[in-house]
């Protein structure tokens, strides 16, 4: 049996900005620090929960919470480390 189950997924518990306001690192709850490459990686293979990857517009690949009607959890809302 596979034990890292969905209730045992990291998820983002604070994220790091730049200057533009845009999400550059996250934080999991388990303490990693993951600039946005690494989690964009880990988040399409699933390894976090309570997120998902989407395409923009522009072709680029970005990291977006699940709709869950709650905007505390968004990524945007999230405390910053």
């Amino acid at each position: 049996m596979n034990s890292n189950s969905n209730n045992e997924r990291e998820t983002f518990v604070a994220v790091q900005k730049n200057g533009d306001g845009d999400i550059t690192a996250f934080q999991t709850s388990t303490g990693r620090t993951l600039n946005y490459e690494q989690a964009l990686t880990e988040v399409q293979g699933g390894q976090i929960a309570g997120v998902n990857a989407f395409k923009g517009r522009d072709g680029e690949t970005y990291i977006r919470g699940d709709a869950d009607g709650d905007p505390s959890n968004n990524l945007d809302n999230l405390p910053t480390f």
